[in-house]
């Protein structure tokens, strides 16, 4: 099988670039401060572009974005999110949401649902005597973290 010999007369000739190819741009027409750009003779652009272009949207949206706020407009508000580590039963290092300061937790242990649960199952297993126990281990209790200069609860880990 042998390579065919394409001449370059084959091929078409590169077209060029558009004739008003390194001019200015047509000057926009300003009315009542925002730049109308409906006036634009869009048949000067080459025909692929101009088949992309739908005028009717381009004016509007044109329109619609060529607007400046004015200057008594406030600029947009950024909200910071904070979020805090894995806190579990171990202090730990966070943001204080009441006085916005990096603080290390102070915990507490209290008595929460997983500590009543297991006393209760123990009660009814019948081991009266042994239903206090998890109330004495802290790895059976929730921890209360608190923010150590303003005292308030900072994260509540709950074992179940």
């Amino acid at each position: 099988m042998e390579k065919e010999n394409l001449s370059h007369e084959s091929v078409p000739p590169y077209p060029g670039p558009p004739l008003n190819y390194g001019s200015a741009a047509p000057p926009a027409v300003v009315y009542g401060g925002k730049q109308n750009y409906s006036t634009y003779n869009y048949m000067d652009l080459p025909i692929g572009i101009y088949q992309c272009l739908n005028v009717s949207y381009f004016s509007y949206f044109s329109n619609l974005f060529s607007s400046v706020p004015s200057p008594g407009v406030p600029a947009s508000t950024v909200t910071h999110v904070v979020v805090t580590p894995g806190l579990r039963d171990v202090p730990g290092q966070t943001v204080c949401p009441h006085c916005n300061q990096t603080v290390v937790t102070n915990t507490e242990f209290t008595s929460g649902l997983l500590t009543w649960l297991i006393c209760g199952g123990m009660a009814l297993v019948g081991c009266f005597l042994c239903c206090c126990i998890p109330f004495c281990l802290d790895s059976c209790k929730d921890v209360e973290h608190r923010c150590p200069s303003c005292q308030n609860v900072v994260y509540m880990y709950k074992r179940i």
